[in-house]
């Protein structure tokens, strides 16, 4: 099972913040519906941040991949540094004119604008 959960098939990986306000709550929603959709797949931020082998080794290596935080605090980024995994294609939605607040009633228009953002940057 680990081993599913660690392979990116060769698609984008996609490592979402899911912090506990609306923008980490909209990095997280927009990677689930954009891997539905089939850009990219979602991948385990938290097994990395375990640093577990498997997942760590499979983000060092995924071919491509895409990191948004929701704020600049910066969890994604923090857990990919420590793991000493490159960064690549990386986001901040607070930086992309989303405010964020406490509110976990989430927009439509906000989900697309995140999706819509993670495909730009990865061209």
């Amino acid at each position: 099972m680990a081993e599913e959960c660690c392979e990116t098939g060769g698609n984008i990986m996609i490592l979402a913040c899911s912090g506990g306000s609306n923008v980490g709550q909209l990095s997280n929603q927009a990677a689930i519906e954009l891997t539905q959709e089939g850009f990219g797949k979602m991948f385990c931020l938290a097994g990395i941040g375990g640093h577990l082998g498997g997942f760590v080794q499979s983000a060092r290596d995924v071919p491509a991949m895409v990191a948004i935080d929701g704020c600049e605090v910066g969890c994604v980024k923090a857990i990919l540094e420590h793991a000493e995994i490159p960064i690549r294609n990386y986001l901040v939605l607070t930086e992309r004119g989303i405010e964020k607040n406490k509110d976990l009633n989430l927009k439509g228009e906000d989900i697309q604008k995140v999706k819509a953002a993670v495909q730009s940057a990865c061209g």
